[in-house]
């Protein structure tokens, strides 16, 4: 009986052992233990290799949405480190806080200089998926949709004087590239692209990171998961006033603003929205040079639009009662106002009462998820 009881204990320590095995096997580190001795002496990263991929649910796509995740690694790193500035005091993250969806609060944001920029800071965690939306259908980076890529916007950026300080990218890479820690993160993210400068190695990986925000987990995404992606159905996890809110979105506000699996479904990538008959800022028509672009800007995504505050290319709305109220009342008849905002000749005012102007608000803040925009943070 003895000699059962031991072989079986031995067979159960066998199979533990070889699953423990197979788990132990199935770790994937980032880096060897000597470069990971450097990299945990310096920064809070995991030695197991984060995730950056997104799996988006069939109401948002329903595809997956792929990272590099070593070069992911690298741009998170990269869009939190100070020295990217020619003053070691400004950040991506300075006017791209992932608690705000990954803008600032300011109407016009500060940077190494005692000016501000001439425009609000653009959100880049108003989307499913940031690298699903930016690249197709004609979208691009910028109030006046002037950059390509996030290689192109971040280059800009470290380039304007205001905003971080006219870098030299080239020399700042090779600064970086001193530090014992960043030679293990480039030489992981890039181990076979020798064809690539310092630069480009260091843009691609800001770009990396950038493109893997993602955010479809809000109350309003749960809730069409449930539904099936029928958006006109009655949430039962809404209030009454948030299906309310909805129905004035889908009807009003949806065919500019498209929540669904591609952004850019309704093809309105820029519009003028009334805001002035004048503009000082002509939007992208200080790019083409054309009038009918004068006065027209990026139309934003909103998931998080309640994280967002001031709203619009200036700022002007410090909450989203007053955007409401704009599109209710104050829609200027601009020549190149959008046709989705016209009623024949005039401006299509929405002319709401107060409980749906307080509903259409209570709907958008249906849109914000936190949980996503946090797994992007510091750190």
């Amino acid at each position: 009986m003895k000699t059962k009881l031991f072989l079986l204990a031995a067979v159960m320590v066998a199979s533990f052992t070889s699953c423990l095995k197979d788990e132990i096997d199935t770790i994937t580190h980032n880096y060897d233990p000597e470069d990971y001795k450097v990299i945990a002496a310096n920064l809070n990263l995991p030695d197991e290799v984060d995730n950056y991929t997104l799996n988006l649910p069939q109401t948002v796509g329903g595809f997956e949405v792929f990272a590099d995740n070593k070069q992911a690694t690298l741009g998170r790193v990269l869009f939190y480190d100070k020295r990217l500035s020619v003053n070691n005091e400004v950040n991506c993250a300075s006017c791209h806080k992932p608690e705000l969806a990954f803008t600032d609060g300011e109407q016009f944001s500060p940077g190494v200089t005692t000016e501000r920029t001439s425009r609000n800071t653009l959100a880049l965690g108003t989307f499913p998926s940031f690298n699903a939306y930016y690249g197709f259908g004609g979208t691009r980076m910028f109030w006046d949709n002037r950059a390509s890529s996030v290689m192109e916007q971040s280059a800009e950026t470290m380039k304007n004087p205001v905003e971080m300080g006219n870098v030299d990218l080239g020399e700042l890479a090779d600064k970086l590239l001193q530090e014992q820690y960043y030679f293990i993160l480039f030489k992981n993210a890039f181990p076979y692209q020798t064809y690539l400068t310092n630069e480009e190695k260091m843009l691609t990986a800001l770009q990396a990171f950038v493109s893997s925000i993602g955010c479809f987990n809000s109350k309003y995404d749960q809730e069409l998961i449930d539904n099936h992606g029928d958006e006109t159905a009655q949430f039962t996890k809404f209030t009454t006033q948030e299906n309310q809110g909805k129905a004035l979105y889908n009807t009003n506000c949806a065919s500019c603003h498209n929540l669904g699996a591609v952004a850019f479904s309704h093809g309105i990538v820029a519009a003028n929205n009334g805001l002035e008959l004048d503009y000082q800022d002509e939007g992208v028509g200080t790019i083409s040079n054309t009038q009918s672009d004068n006065g027209v800007f990026k139309v934003p995504m909103l998931r998080n639009i309640e994280l967002t505050a001031p709203y619009m290319h200036d700022g002007r709305f410090a909450t989203l009662e007053q955007v409401v109220e704009h599109y209710s009342s104050g829609i200027k008849n601009h020549p190149n106002l959008h046709e989705n905002l016209k009623d024949g000749s005039s401006p299509k005012q929405l002319n709401l009462n107060e409980s749906d102007k307080q509903a259409l608000v209570a709907f958008l803040r249906t849109l914000t998820d936190k949980e996503s925009l946090l797994a992007s943070s510091l750190l």
